[in-house]
């Protein structure tokens, strides 16, 4: 599953691309699409088992990229290169997303965006001692900023009025940070070699075979009457909008700014998360969130300058 990394391959990438621009705006519009996600998942899994939703979005995902891929001109890949993304999709799309929609199922969409909001610490740790990225000085100012505002929003989300058990669903979310904070490490020397859509399609077939199987069960047993126009519309945002078009924002990210300065754009979905929360689920944030999100702000804008 990994990969010899070439000497620090993001290092020149991400300064030549000081200034904020496309890339930075595409980013910005996938932690808007994965903020409210968190609120697609938690009122899908009403819905649907979670097992069986978690089987049909990564498998609907899958099948649309590699429709558009072949729409593009199909796969020029080595077998070798095949293989490994394949296994890096079951570490990513397949085990990430079996914690990650488990967890959001038992815990508050909030609670849940706010561990996710603290993968880019690991990412940025792991990325400098496999020498993939030199982290400067302002770049781990700006990572502390946003963990401390990540904090700040945990000890607002601390009580919850109606006494809900969230411990196992946070533990789970947490769980899938590290499976994805690994994923990313180890996929970002493909993202220099490899087309993003090609590689979309791989990593996400790579996740949808083992959870396709594990939900067969759950899938069987569901009653597809009763599965409305609600239900459908949760299904496709949370697998083509979020899995599908938001999934290039995040490669071209990797690509062009490097592992560390586009996690740090997942600071920015508890904020989101948060908003959606509020208006759509009633989780009302406090001042404490208020306060994390204009830190998490500083932050992102810290570490991108």
């Amino acid at each position: 599953m990994t990969e010899s990394v070439a000497p620090s391959p993001a290092v020149g990438d991400s300064a030549a691309h000081h200034s904020f621009g496309l890339t930075d705006l595409l980013l910005l519009t996938m932690a808007v699409i994965w903020g409210v996600n968190f609120v697609v998942v938690k009122y899908a899994t009403h819905i649907f088992n979670p097992v069986a939703f978690t089987g049909l979005r990564v498998g609907t995902a899958a099948a649309f990229l590699v429709a558009f891929a072949y729409a593009r001109g199909g796969f020029a890949l080595s077998r070798r290169d095949v293989v490994r993304l394949l296994l890096l999709g079951v570490l990513g799309n397949g085990l990430y997303q079996l914690f990650f929609v488990h967890g959001v199922a038992r815990t508050r969409a909030g609670n849940a965006s706010l561990i996710v909001g603290a993968a880019p610490a690991f990412i940025a740790l792991a990325a400098r001692v496999r020498g993939m990225e030199r982290v400067k000085r302002m770049t781990l100012v700006g990572i502390a900023l946003s963990m401390i505002g990540v904090a700040l929003v945990i000890v607002g989300s601390g009580t919850l009025s109606n006494g809900q058990t969230t411990l196992l669903g946070s533990v789970l979310v947490f769980l899938g940070v590290l499976c994805w904070s690994a994923y990313t490490i180890m996929l970002q020397p493909y993202t220099k070699r490899i087309d993003v859509i090609q590689l979309s399609a791989i990593t996400l077939v790579g996740g949808a075979v083992p959870l396709i199987i594990a939900s067969t069960p759950a899938l069987v047993a569901t009653d597809w009457s009763s599965i409305g126009a609600g239900g459908w519309l949760a299904l496709f945002y949370s697998s083509v909008i979020s899995m599908g078009v938001a999934y290039f924002f995040w490669y071209r990210g990797l690509r062009v700014l490097g592992p560390t300065r586009t996690a740090v754009y997942s600071n920015l979905q508890p904020i989101v998360a948060l908003l959606a929360a509020w208006a759509l689920l009633g989780e009302v944030p406090t001042i404490f969130q208020g306060l994390g999100a204009v830190t998490i702000i500083a932050g992102v804008f810290l570490t991108r300058t």
